[in-house]
């Protein structure tokens, strides 16, 4: 089955379906790629063309890690970088034992410096995992109805703990709100808090339920945006608790939706009935892209370049987008 709709501009072909995967959201890092597949992690570079007038697409492997269980989630740290010697890589992964795992590496062959480190304290399925920009703390969100703090610093201890009345789908750090976490939960309800004085400074709502996901505008931290039953909500939160506006954006449910790093303006989603992406400008709500995927392995924006990823079953690919 062919992807259909908008085509890719570049695609890496793996040998197994893809579960999820990251792009390093960090300048020093920003073409390392981690993919998850079902016992391991693959963890390579890619290069653009927009990068080299010389070279076209490059997707280089670098070093593949064992990984026991199913990996739900990955997320890099914000030491990770490639432009210190030796190279710093490390991220985090949400497993399907209920457990969340720390793993260093400096990409070198030996493995003797390569390290796991495996947090223990939910008692379900673990759903995110977030880093905080400062390296302070790694949140980690989970259907036992919890959102938890681990203290990097202190070896990954427990810190606080926030427990709310659903689910723990997902949370966000933002760079320009120092000790503030956004938290969001199946039931609908999402909260910012400030995680020193451990305390809900704002809360918002969706009209419908289950929240699959939500993510936090890195170009305006007002602007917050949730996906609820193919439902996207967007606020703006300082002129308003209600939403702005809200968008129809898949007719089933929807699994992910997220801001391009580069413009508030445009946001990525996919959902169903099958797994399609959709790119919209939100001022003349046209869809860029529009693709139909073959199985759902997660979304991302490239840190810098015009570039989101969606994977497919054995694939991922790359659209350009023009802004």
């Amino acid at each position: 089955m062919d992807l259909k709709g908008s085509p890719a501009n570049h695609t890496i072909t793996l040998m197994d379906q893809i579960i999820t995967f990251e792009l390093s959201p960090y300048e020093w890092s920003q073409n390392l790629l981690c993919i998850a597949l079902h016992d391991k992690l693959v963890l390579g570079t890619v290069r653009f063309p927009e990068e080299s007038e010389n070279d076209g697409f490059k997707w280089q492997q670098l070093k593949d890690i064992h990984h026991e269980c199913l990996p739900r989630c990955v997320a890099f740290a914000p030491e990770t970088s490639l432009v210190v010697i030796p190279k710093v890589v490390i991220l985090a992964t949400a497993s399907s034992d209920n457990k969340i795992r720390i793993f260093k590496t400096d990409l070198d062959d030996n493995k003797k410096n390569d390290t796991v480190q495996i947090l223990k304290g939910h008692r379900s399925q673990v759903n995110h995992v977030s880093w905080d920009p400062d390296g302070e703390f790694l949140a980690s969100c989970s259907d036992d109805k919890t959102c938890q703090l681990w203290e990097c610093a202190e070896g990954y201890k427990k810190g606080p703990t926030f427990e709310f009345e659903s689910a723990v789908m997902v949370s966000k750090w933002h760079p320009e709100e120092p000790g503030h976490l956004l938290i969001a939960e199946k039931s609908g309800a999402l909260y910012i808090y400030n995680v020193r004085a451990k305390t809900s400074i704002l809360t918002v709502q969706t009209d419908t339920n289950p929240l699959t996901h939500m993510d936090w505008s890195l170009n305006n931290s007002s602007y917050v945006a949730a996906m609820a039953t193919g439902i996207m909500y967007l606020w703006d939160l300082q002129n308003s608790n209600w939403p702005m506006e809200t968008n129809a954006m898949h007719n089933e449910c929807g699994h992910v939706v997220k801001f391009s790093p580069r413009s508030d303006n445009i946001v990525a989603s996919i959902g169903r009935p099958n797994a399609t992406l959709k790119v919209m400008h939100l001022k003349n709500k046209l869809p860029q892209i529009e693709s139909k995927l073959i199985i759902y392995g997660g979304l991302c924006w490239h840190y810098q370049l015009p570039y989101v990823v969606a994977a497919s079953d054995t694939k991922l690919n790359f659209w350009k987008i023009a802004f």
